[in-house]
């Protein structure tokens, strides 16, 4: 147990909205997380579900899926270190997309309440979850881009 518990705090260290917390806070972040393991095609959860937690993918890949009216469409995939499932918890909004286990799949899970202890207790990781989230607007933006850009080759207007 005590080998898991250090294993997650390492792995904590290494995640970029984490990495400037002190050795105790990762600790107890990381004692108060729930390792969970999902098989190829499992879902940690599904867009439209109530968010109650974020997840930081301990290993593993997996897909970020969104439903369109044209079906589901793969808009990113995550990896080892990532975070998912932040936006549900910060905006009390609906999951925004489904994520979906593409190889076996352990992630930590991480309770809104306690991130929003650790946002209290450790201001600046305001700033790197704004930052993150930014990131993510930012890359959302230039797929829309991209998109835009190819049904106008495609005469779609």
């Amino acid at each position: 147990m005590a080998t898991d518990l250090q294993q997650d705090v390492d792995l904590l260290r290494n995640v970029p909205l984490f990495r400037n917390l002190d050795a105790a806070k990762l600790k107890l972040l990381a004692f108060t997380g729930e390792r969970l393991t999902y098989s190829e095609g499992d879902s940690l959860f599904q867009q439209g579900d109530s968010g109650d937690s974020a997840y930081v993918i301990v290993e593993g890949e997996a897909d970020i899926i969104i439903n369109t009216p044209g079906g589901p469409i793969t808009v990113a995939q995550v990896k080892q270190n990532d975070w998912v499932g932040e936006i549900a918890i910060l905006c009390d909004v609906p999951r925004t997309a489904t994520i979906t286990a593409t190889s076996k799949l352990t992630t930590l899970r991480i309770s809104k309440d306690v991130f929003f202890q650790l946002i209290k207790q450790f201001p600046q990781m305001s700033v790197e979850v704004m930052r993150e989230l930014a990131f993510r607007l930012e890359r959302a933006n230039r797929q829309l881009q991209e998109a835009a850009g190819k049904l106008k080759e495609a005469g779609v207007s």
